[in-house]
């Protein structure tokens, strides 16, 4: 079962990166969250399920600094989040690529006004590269009508990964995507994060998806939601859905969602 944010401090050796102190968040008379308490380390990938309409995206915008909470608090490095921050980077389902723009562009607007790459031509080799790490290489000048759903996720990937977030949050970025590719996405992803460090949070109705990336799983309870339980994922990279270990965690997270 989930322990409170200071118990998984001590537990985890890696620096905490976002604390989530007491977390209350209502709309008029609906409470959604209440009281969420929990810890991610610099560079530990969590993910969250829960069932439908506890209150995950909303949990989601008001750790990343979209919605203010009714009481509680978070905190970015031991420092409160006042409101959404150039060292986190949301990828939500909705998708956020500009059609007017080319990939190249696309990837060199989140460049603009960076003190460390003033040069155009520098920001141009830096949307290149970035686009040839995600599998876009030769579709530098295309626009995003002329891409497919899974080239168009890749775009996104890149131009978060090319301001070089410290924090990922991730609601459901490939849940509009077939199996197929949602799972070349995910190998993307991860691909990705062993050759730059980022601290993820996941927001996810998927429990296969969590498993497969995550290092830790927290499990909503229904609204208002709370923390309910939390899993270690003790499984080497790349991990086999199938294995016995995958399976038995799979059908533990499934026992706390109530199937």
């Amino acid at each position: 079962m989930a322990a409170d944010w200071q118990s998984q401090i001590r537990a985890n050796p890696l620096a905490p990166k976002i604390q989530v102190d007491a977390l209350h968040k209502g709309f008029g008379a609906l409470p959604v969250i209440g009281g969420v308490s929990f810890a991610i380390g610099d560079g530990e990938f969590v993910a969250i399920v829960g069932p439908s309409g506890c209150g995950k995206s909303t949990l989601m915008n008001t750790i990343a600094g979209f919605e203010k909470p009714d009481s509680g608090e978070v905190r970015i490095d031991g420092a409160p989040m006042a409101g959404p921050s150039p060292r986190g980077i949301v990828i939500s389902q909705h998708g956020s690529v500009f059609p007017w723009l080319t990939v190249q562009q696309n990837l060199m607007f989140g460049l603009n006004g960076a003190r460390h790459e003033t040069d155009p031509s520098e920001r141009a080799a830096l949307a290149d590269h970035y686009a040839a790490m995600v599998g876009l290489k030769g579709f530098e000048a295309h626009y995003p009508h002329e891409l497919s759903g899974g080239m168009l996720k890749r775009v996104e990937l890149a131009r978060a990964f090319i301001v070089k977030p410290e924090i990922l949050y991730l609601d459901e970025p490939f849940s509009a995507l077939d199996a197929l590719m949602n799972l070349r996405m995910r190998n993307e992803l991860m691909r990705i994060l062993e050759e730059e460090r980022h601290t993820v949070l996941l927001i996810t109705h998927d429990v296969d998806e969590a498993i497969y990336m995550a290092d830790r799983i927290l499990v909503l309870s229904p609204r208002p939601t709370t923390i309910q339980a939390s899993f270690e994922v003790n499984l080497p990279h790349p991990r086999r859905l199938a294995s016995p270990e995958a399976q038995d965690l799979r059908d533990a997270l499934l026992k706390e969602l109530g199937l």
